[in-house]
């Protein structure tokens, strides 16, 4: 803490404001998503650029923390319009008490695939692909589904890239430079590729043509309706539960496509409470920077001799 002369002596200054919404915004993240139990290595072998680099459009994208929590929950969204990918989580998972868990563990996924070495990220991606190759099963229609099958694996692939990146797009200080967009996606499908997708969109214009073909496929059914259910009741682990919960699901709503709102068909209330999450969000992003600017990103950085601060700025 800064010290402050005074007539009367030595005395402590208080923390800024803008500290002070700091520290509780960090304490807010490690509370829901704590660091050192992932069992990850980010920081050997030294000069391992993992599988993009600290040039690559990913590692900045996806340093962004309201934008990738805010997009991961709109994959989630979006994902349950699938009825063949939602029966692997409705089948196999324990969603309706562990919903927490579910997203810590694709968090540490993501993570560890963009800022690890190439052999730790190997070794994620192994493990995903071994968890997915014993989900399988029927639904009540009689289908067939598994959770290999590198249509499914494309479908997810694309929700959690659109969803990462429309986070970034709207609630980071940064902006997108030219070109940067159609790098992201064709960066970001290496990892779907090693899992076992086919055919994965590499540009903007692939993601809007892919979810123009999708969306035949989709439907909004009880099952969907249950998760969203479940959704809209998670209680983070943090202070505040509530209100974190509807500011991060609204500002996840708000980066839906229109033809997917148009499916969810959100109340006035719904549309007005999304609006009003996005603005928030958008305003206070720069705090939550300034919190974290010590995570994986950094260590990553420094595994190959940059420094941290290029995160937040393009090469």
């Amino acid at each position: 803490m800064a010290l402050e002369n005074r007539r009367d002596g030595i005395i402590p200054a208080m923390p800024s404001p803008h500290a002070l919404a700091a520290e509780r915004i960090r304490h807010w993240v490690l509370s829901a998503f704590p660091r050192g139990q992932s069992g990850i290595d980010y920081d050997h072998p030294a000069g391992d650029p993992g599988l993009f680099g600290p040039d690559s459009v990913t590692w900045r994208v996806h340093s962004d923390f309201p934008g990738m929590l805010a997009g991961g929950l709109c994959a989630l969204m979006l994902q349950t319009m699938h009825p063949l990918a939602l029966a692997g989580v409705w089948d196999h998972s324990n969603f309706r008490t562990d919903l927490v868990g579910r997203l810590r563990r694709t968090t540490n996924f993501v993570a560890g695939t963009t800022y690890a070495s190439r052999p730790e990220a190997q070794k994620l991606i192994d493990r995903v692909a071994g968890i997915h190759e014993q989900v399988r099963g029927t639904l009540p229609d009689g289908r067939l589904y598994r959770a290999d099958d590198p249509a499914l694996l494309t479908w997810v692939h694309v929700t959690e890239s659109f969803g990462f990146l429309e986070g970034f797009r709207r609630y980071s200080p940064m902006t997108l430079p030219i070109g940067a967009t159609d790098a992201y996606y064709g960066e970001v499908r290496r990892v779907a590729e090693a899992l076992g997708a086919r055919d994965v969109p590499g540009t903007e214009a692939e993601v809007a043509a892919f979810f123009a073909r999708m969306q035949g496929e989709l439907r909004l059914d009880e099952r969907s309706r249950e998760v969203l259910r479940v959704l809209a009741r998670i209680r983070l682990p943090v202070p505040m539960a509530g209100l974190s919960r509807d500011l991060f699901l609204g500002a996840g709503a708000a980066l839906l496509p229109d033809w997917a709102v148009d499916m969810l068909a959100p109340t006035r209330f719904e549309r007005a409470r999304a609006a009003v999450a996005s603005r928030t969000l958008r305003t206070i992003s720069p705090i939550f920077r300034a919190a974290l600017n010590d995570g994986v990103g950094p260590r990553a950085c420094r595994r190959v001799g940059a420094e941290p601060s290029i995160l937040d700025r393009w090469p």
